[in-house]
């Protein structure tokens, strides 16, 4: 399984989950069985808010699921519909995150835990 995490630096398993899916620089993508560490830039960052292209994110690379922070709802539906997990990340790290996951920890993002960005929900980005 492939799960992407968003950074905000390429520390690996390390990096602290960034708050946002979109406007995250990189995507740390871990494989589950291998462990196996691939860091990507975000090449849809500069979207319009509320434009996110979710499919142009990985930079082609297939993901079974998204631990994030925050997510707008288009993206949210957007992932959704391609069939990607959408998760709540803990405060902490990927590594740490990735425990939680493996575990069974981590809460599946519900459409009433979306990142509004207006400060009042989520995030204030």
């Amino acid at each position: 399984m492939q799960i992407a995490f968003p950074v905000e630096s390429d520390q690996g398993m390390r990096s602290p989950v960034f708050n946002h899916f979109g406007s995250a620089p990189l995507f740390v993508i871990i494989d589950s069985n291998t462990y196996a560490v691939t860091t990507i830039r975000n090449v849809d960052r500069n979207h319009i808010h509320g434009q996110c292209q979710p499919s142009a994110v990985f930079n082609g690379i297939t993901v079974d699921a998204v631990i994030v922070g925050g997510i707008g709802s288009g993206a949210l539906r957007k992932l959704r519909n391609q069939g990607i997990q959408v998760l709540k990340a803990a405060p902490g790290t990927v590594g740490e995150n990735l425990k939680l996951f493996t575990d069974g920890r981590l809460a599946t993002f519900l459409e009433n835990d979306i990142c509004a960005g207006d400060g009042n929900a989520g995030c204030a980005h």
